[in-house]
C-alpha cells in the first residue's frame, strides 16, 4: 500500500492518495471462473410470490417488483429504483437470485438493475451467473453497465422477441408469432414462459419497425409442477412389490418392475390422484393498445375457466402490474373475470396506499428531523394527484375477487395447505403523531430543543452559550466558536427565500441504506429553474418525497442541467429515470433537450439507454466545461469561429493534471476534433441556459478519486444593490468524490458554500487514502484553507447509518448533511448552530446499529 500512495503538497494541503486507484489501475480483472449451476431442490417445501417493492404508494416513481421465492432459488420480476434499498430495510436476502425478469425494458422497470447487479456481484455465490431476461434487444444496456460492475462476466442477457440477441441464443423473431407463449425456463422447480404484448399500430406494416424496445411489454406465466398423489403401500404390496428403493423411484415418477410378478408398475398404479401445481400470472399491460394483444393471445385460452375444455389450467393468482387507468376499463375487468376464482392482486398506483411510505425507516428519521428543525427539514410533500385520476382501493372492480397490493404481501404456493394470501409480513403503519410521541418518550429534552431551534431565527443575537445549555452532550464545550463570527458575506446581503436553496436528496455512499440514499444534490433556483449535481439511484423518488408528486414533476420540468462527477454507480444510475420523466412531462411542449455534463464514459451508458427509449438530452464532457476550455470557447465565440477545440493539456499550468505531475496520465488522452465540433453548439446552449437561470458559470475541475473524476463550481451572477453598488454573485462548490487536493482548494476560494464529501471518520484515514476519499477533518480543513463561508459534509459511509462520527470542536462553520435537508441561502447564517440539536436527536445512535442489514459496500461502486 505504501508504494501506491503519492503525496500532494500545495496551498497548505499535505495528504496522500492512492495513485493506482486514481489512474484506474487498481481494478482486479474478473476471474476466469468456471460457471456453476445452482443445485435445484425439486421438493421445495416453501414457495411464494411476494411484492417486495410497494412502488407508487407514496411516490409513483418506479415499477413494482415481485419476488418468486423457492427454498434454494429466487426469481425477481422487475428491478426498479429503490429495490435493493427496500430489501436492505426489510432484510430480504438477494444473494440467491439467479434470474431477473423485466416486464418492459425501460428506466421505470430497470432503473435499479445496476445497483442490484453490483450487490449480486459482491454477495452472490462465486461462479453463479445472473441471467437478465427481457423483451427485445436490451443487451446494449447490460453491456454498458459492465463498465462499472465488477465480475460483470457473470451477467448474461437473455433477450426474446423481435431483434432479440442473447448470449446463448434464445430468440423469437417471427413478428406474426409475438403473442405466442415462449418457454424461458422449464425444470423440476418451475416453468416460466412469456407472451409478448406489442401495442397495435395502424397503417402500413412498416409502422411496426418504429416501435421501440421500451414499447413492448410481457405477460409472464409461472407454473409449479404438480404434486403427486400419496403413495399407497397396500397397492404396491398387492402388485408384488417389496418395501425398498423402488418405493422412492415410484414416488419420483419412475416405473419399476414388480419383485414377484412379471409386470411393470407405473406410478399411477400406486399413487393417489395428483394435485395440479399452482399457477401465477404477472401482467404488465401499460396501455389499452397492449390490451388488444392480450385478447388475441391464443396461448391464454388454456387458462380461462369459461373455455369448455376438461383440461384447462387453473390460475391461482394474477399479479397486475397494469396501471389503474387500464385496469378500470370495462373490457379489462371482463377479461380478468375469465380466470374464475383466481386471486387478483392490483399493484397499480392506488389511493388506498398513499399514506404508506415505501421506505418507513427513512420516513421515520425525516419526521423526527422535521420536528426538531422544520426550517431545514420541511415536511414531506403532499400527494398532489386528484382522487378522481387514480384507482381507489379496488371497490369498483365488481366482476372478480381483487385485493390491493401492499408492501411485503405474500401469496403462498407451497405447502399446498397454505395456498393463498398472507398479510403477516406487511409493515405496521405509523403516522407522524406516533413517531413524534415515541421520540419525546425516548428523548424528553427534545421538546425544549425544538423550541430553542425556532428561537435561532426569532432572536439571532441571542447569546449562543445559552442556546445549548440544556444539552448533556458536549458538556466540555462552554462557548461555541461561532459566537463571535457574525460575519455575513456581501453576496448574501440582499438574498431572499426565493433565490437559492440546496436540497440534499442523497447523502450516503456506495449503495442506498435504510436511512441514506446515494449521492444527489438539487439546486433550487425557484422561478429560474434548477440543477442536479449527481443523480444516484432513487433520486426521482427522493424528489417526490420532498416536493410531492406534482412539485417533483415541476422540478423535473424546470431542470436546466444535470452535472455528474464521475462514473461510479452511486453517482449516476438515477439519471435515465429523471430524463425519461422529463421527456414524458414535456411531450408536445416546445423545449430544448436537457444538457447532461459528465465524464466521457457516461455517454456510453446513456447511448445504450437511448437505443431503448428516447432520453431527450444533449451530452457534454466535463473536460469541455473546465475553466480553460470555457475560456477557449469564449474566445472563439467572440470571434464567431466554429472550430472550437479544447486547449492543449500540455500548456495547462498549475493544475493537478499538468505536464510532469503525478496525475498527468489521466489528462493526456487526445480529444477527437469531431467531438469538439459537436460540443461547440451544446456549450452555446449551456451558456444560454446559465444566463436564463441567473448563473454566471458551471465550471468543472479535476479531483483525485478515479479516472475522469471532477468537482464543480456554480457561480451566481453579480447583482446591484439599491445604491447602485455591485454585489458579487454567490458561489457553490461541490467536491464530488476526492482526496484533499490543490485543485479543490483553488476552486473553493471564497465559496459561499462548499459541499464536501466526508466518507470516513478521522480514525479511518488509511482507508480513506486507499479508496481516495476524505475524512471529516480533512473536508473541514479544505473548506478552511479556501476560506469558505459554510461547509456541508456529505457522502458518508453506510457504516454510519444515521449520523457520522465527528469532532464538534471544529464545526463552527460546518453542518452534517441528512437526506431531504433543504438549506435556503437566506438561512445560511444559522446553519452551524443547528448541528448540536441534531446530534442530540441521535445521541443514542452515534455508531452503526444495523450491522446485519447494512453491508459497508464501499468497494462495490469502485
Amino acid at each position: 500500500m505504501e508504494d501506491e500512495v503519492e503525496e500532494t503538497k500545495k496551498i497548505g494541503i499535505s495528504s496522500g492518495f492512492n495513485k493506482k486507484r486514481a489512474e484506474g489501475k487498481d481494478k482486479s480483472r474478473p476471474k476466469d471462473l468456471k460457471l456453476k449451476v445452482r443445485r435445484l431442490n425439486p421438493v421445495n417445501t416453501i414457495s411464494y410470490v411476494q411484492q417486495i417493492l410497494g412502488t407508487g404508494m407514496d411516490t409513483q416513481d418506479t415499477s413494482p417488483s415481485v419476488l418468486l421465492f423457492f427454498d434454494k432459488q429466487r426469481f425477481i420480476f422487475n428491478a426498479g429504483e429503490g429495490l435493493q434499498r427496500f430489501c436492505t430495510e426489510h432484510k430480504i436476502k438477494l444473494s440467491k437470485i439467479d434470474h431477473i425478469f423485466l416486464s418492459r425494458v425501460c428506466s421505470e422497470t430497470a432503473g435499479g438493475l445496476p445497483g442490484l447487479l453490483l450487490t449480486l456481484a459482491s454477495t452472490g455465490e462465486e461462479g453463479i451467473s445472473v441471467n437478465v431476461w427481457g423483451p427485445s434487444d436490451f443487451k446494449y444496456l447490460v453491456d454498458a453497465m459492465k463498465s462499472f460492475i465488477p465480475n460483470a462476466a457473470m451477467v448474461h442477457t437473455r433477450c426474446f422477441g423481435p431483434s432479440g440477441k442473447s448470449d446463448r441464443g434464445l430468440v423469437n423473431n417471427d413478428p406474426e408469432r409475438l403473442n405466442d407463449q415462449m418457454k424461458l425456463i422449464d425444470d423440476e422447480v418451475v416453468k416460466i414462459s412469456a407472451i409478448l404484448l406489442r401495442p397495435k399500430t395502424h397503417g402500413l406494416k412498416e409502422d411496426e419497425l418504429a416501435i421501440k424496445s421500451s414499447d413492448i411489454s410481457v405477460l409472464y406465466i409461472c407454473e409449479l409442477p404438480e404434486i403427486r398423489g400419496k403413495f399407497d403401500p397396500e397397492k404396491a404390496k398387492a402388485l408384488g412389490l417389496r418395501p425398498g428403493p423402488k418405493y422412492r423411484e415410484l414416488q419420483e415418477g419412475l416405473s419399476v418392475k414388480s419383485d414377484s410378478k412379471d409386470i411393470m408398475i407405473d406410478p399411477d398404479d400406486v399413487l393417489g390422484p395428483s394435485v395440479p401445481g399452482p399457477i401465477v400470472l404477472l401482467v404488465d399491460c401499460p396501455t389499452l393498445s397492449h390490451f388488444q394483444e392480450i385478447l388475441s393471445a391464443q396461448a391464454l385460452e388454456n387458462y380461462y375457466t369459461d373455455i369448455a375444455e376438461e383440461k384447462h389450467k387453473i390460475v391461482n393468482c394474477v399479479i397486475h402490474l397494469t396501471p389503474s387507468s387500464v385496469v378500470n376499463s370495462s373490457d379489462y375487468q371482463k377479461w380478468i373475470s375469465r380466470f374464475g376464482g383466481a386471486e387478483h392482486i392490483m399493484t397499480g398506483h392506488q389511493m388506498k396506499n398513499i399514506q404508506i411510505p415505501i421506505l418507513q425507516s427513512s420516513a421515520r428519521v425525516a419526521t423526527r428531523l422535521n420536528y426538531v428543525c422544520p426550517q431545514f427539514f420541511p415536511a414531506p410533500g403532499f400527494w398532489s394527484l386528484q382522487r378522481s385520476t387514480c384507482s381507489n382501493d379496488g371497490t369498483d372492480l365488481k366482476l372478480c375477487k381483487t385485493v390491493s397490493a401492499e408492501n411485503l404481501l405474500k401469496f403462498h404456493l407451497r405447502p399446498y395447505a397454505q395456498l393463498g394470501l398472507d398479510r403477516s409480513g406487511i409493515p405496521i403503519k405509523a403516522g407522524p403523531n406516533e413517531i413524534i410521541n415515541d421520540l419525546i418518550l425516548e428523548i424528553p429534552e427534545i421538546s425544549d430543543a425544538a423550541k430553542q431551534v425556532s428561537q435561532l431565527w426569532e432572536s439571532e443575537e441571542e447569546d449562543a452559550g445559552d442556546v445549548v445549555t440544556f444539552m448533556e452532550v458536549d458538556k466540555n464545550i462552554n462557548k461555541e466558536p461561532w459566537v463571535n463570527q457574525n460575519y455575513v458575506p456581501r453576496c448574501l446581503e440582499n438574498i431572499t427565500k426565493e433565490n437559492v436553496e440546496i436540497v440534499l436528496l442523497g447523502t450516503g455512499s456506495s449503495q442506498p441504506s435504510k436511512y441514506r440514499n446515494v449521492s444527489s444534490i438539487f439546486i433550487n433556483l425557484f422561478s429560474k429553474g434548477s440543477l442536479l449535481l449527481d443523480c444516484g439511484e432513487g433520486t426521482l423518488g427522493q424528489l417526490k418525497r420532498r416536493f410531492g408528486i406534482e412539485g417533483a414533476d415541476n422540478a423535473v420540468k424546470g431542470l436546466k442541467c444535470i452535472w455528474i462527477s464521475h462514473i461510479h454507480a452511486d453517482h449516476h444510475t438515477g439519471l435515465a429515470r429523471i430524463l425519461a420523466l422529463r421527456r414524458d412531462l414535456l411531450k408536445g411542449v416546445p423545449h430544448e433537450p436537457l444538457i447532461v455534463i459528465g465524464p466521457r464514459q457516461l455517454k456510453r451508458f446513456l447511448d445504450a439507454y437511448e437505443r431503448l427509449e428516447d432520453l431527450d438530452m444533449q451530452f457534454l464532457d466535463c473536460r469541455h466545461t473546465t475553466q480553460d476550455s470555457l475560456a477557449s470557447f469564449e474566445s472563439n465565440y467572440n470571434n464567431q469561429l466554429n472550430n472550437y477545440e479544447l486547449p492543449d493539456e500540455n500548456k495547462i499550468k498549475n493544475t493537478l493534471f499538468s505536464k510532469g505531475s503525478q496525475m498527468q496520465s489521466l489528462w493526456k488522452r487526445g480529444v477527437d476534433p469531431v467531438d469538439s465540433n459537436i460540443s461547440y453548439p451544446i456549450i452555446e446552449n449551456l451558456k444560454n441556459m446559465l444566463s436564463d437561470a441567473g448563473l454566471e458559470n458551471v465550471i468543472s475541475f479535476p479531483v483525485v478519486h478515479c479516472p475522469q473524476a471532477f468537482g464543480v463550481v456554480l457561480k451566481g451572477m453579480d447583482t446591484v444593490d439599491c445604491d447602485g453598488g455591485m454585489i458579487p454573485g454567490w458561489k457553490i462548490v461541490y467536491s464530488g468524490d476526492t482526496r484533499p487536493c490543490p485543485e479543490l482548494v483553488e476552486a473553493s476560494k471564497g465559496a459561499t458554500v462548499l459541499i464536501h464529501e466526508a466518507t470516513f471518520e478521522d480514525a479511518l484515514v488509511e482507508e480513506a487514502i486507499a479508496r481516495n476519499h476524505s475524512t471529516t477533518s480533512e473536508a473541514i480543513e479544505m473548506g478552511n484553507s479556501a476560506g469558505a463561508y459554510r461547509i456541508i459534509l456529505t457522502h458518508f459511509s453506510q457504516r454510519y447509518p444515521k449520523i457520522p462520527v465527528f469532532d464538534q470542536t471544529y464545526m463552527h462553520k460546518t453542518c452534517i448533511a441528512f437526506d431531504m435537508m433543504s438549506i435556503n441561502f437566506a438561512d445560511l447564517h444559522v446553519l452551524p448552530r443547528v448541528l448540536p440539536y441534531l446530534k442530540l436527536l441521535f445521541k443514542n445512535e452515534m455508531i452503526v446499529d444495523e450491522s446485519d442489514d447494512v453491508e459497508d459496500a464501499v468497494t462495490l461502486a469502485a
